[in-house]
C-alpha cells in the first residue's frame, strides 16, 4: 500500500514539473524530458538487420594493414627491376636497372643513355634501334609487329637481333640481357644533333 502510494505521489511531482509549476527543479537540470518519454521502455530491441549490419561493420574493422606489410611491399617494389647493359657505339658499357614494364627507351632516356627516340615510342621512326647482343635473350622477346618490322627496314646497321627500344618492355625473364646501341641512327635532324629526353 505504501508503494502504490508513493509511485501516485512521484507521478503527480513528475506531471506538475512537466506543467512547469515548478520551475526551479527545471532549472537546476533535473527534469528535461516530457512525462511520455518516461513510460516508453528504456531498451528497445534492434531488428536483427540492424544487428546483422553492426555485425558485418564489426567484422571489416578488424582488417588492418600492419608494418610488416608495408615492409613486405617495399621488398617487392626493390625486386621489381631488372638489370639491363646498354653498350654505346664506343663500346662503353652503362649498367642500369629498370623497372618491370618501363621500355628500354624510357629507362634510356632517364639514365642519360644517348638513344634519341624522335618519335617518342609511337613506332613512327626507327631512332630507338637497338641490337639485342645475345641470341638468347632476343628469343624471349615477343615476336615485332609489322609496324616495327616496317620501320626497322628503315633503322642504319640491321642486324638479325635488331628491335626498337620503344617495343623492348623489360620483364623478369630480361634480366641480365645486353643492348648495343647503332653507331648512327636515321633521322631528319643534322649530324651532332643531341636529343634531349622526353
Amino acid at each position: 500500500m505504501f508503494a502504490s502510494r508513493l509511485s501516485r505521489v512521484g507521478a503527480w511531482t513528475v506531471k506538475e514539473l512537466c506543467k512547469g509549476k515548478y520551475k526551479s527543479a527545471a532549472r537546476m537540470g533535473h527534469l528535461y524530458r516530457p512525462y511520455s518519454h518516461y513510460s516508453q521502455p528504456l531498451f528497445k530491441p534492434q531488428s536483427e538487420t540492424k544487428i546483422f549490419q553492426d555485425t558485418i561493420f564489426q567484422r571489416h574493422n578488424t582488417f588492418s594493414t600492419t608494418a610488416a606489410d608495408n615492409h613486405s611491399g617495399e621488398e617487392n617494389e626493390e625486386e621489381e627491376t631488372i638489370s639491363v647493359s646498354f653498350v654505346d657505339k664506343d663500346g662503353e658499357e652503362h649498367h642500369i636497372r629498370v623497372p618491370i614494364g618501363m621500355s628500354m627507351l624510357e629507362a634510356a632516356h632517364e639514365n642519360d643513355i644517348e638513344l634519341e627516340g624522335a618519335c617518342e615510342g609511337s613506332l613512327a621512326c626507327s631512332t630507338c634501334h637497338v641490337i639485342v647482343m645475345d641470341m638468347e635473350y632476343y628469343n624471349k622477346l615477343e615476336d615485332p609487329t609489322d609496324e616495327e618490322n616496317d620501320m626497322l627496314d628503315l633503322a642504319f646497321g640491321l642486324t638479325e637481333t635488331s628491335r626498337l627500344g620503344c617495343q623492348v618492355i623489360a620483364s623478369p625473364e630480361l634480366d641480365g640481357m645486353r643492348l648495343a646501341l647503332p653507331a648512327a641512327t636515321r633521322n631528319f635532324a643534322v649530324d651532332g644533333f643531341i636529343p634531349k629526353p622526353h
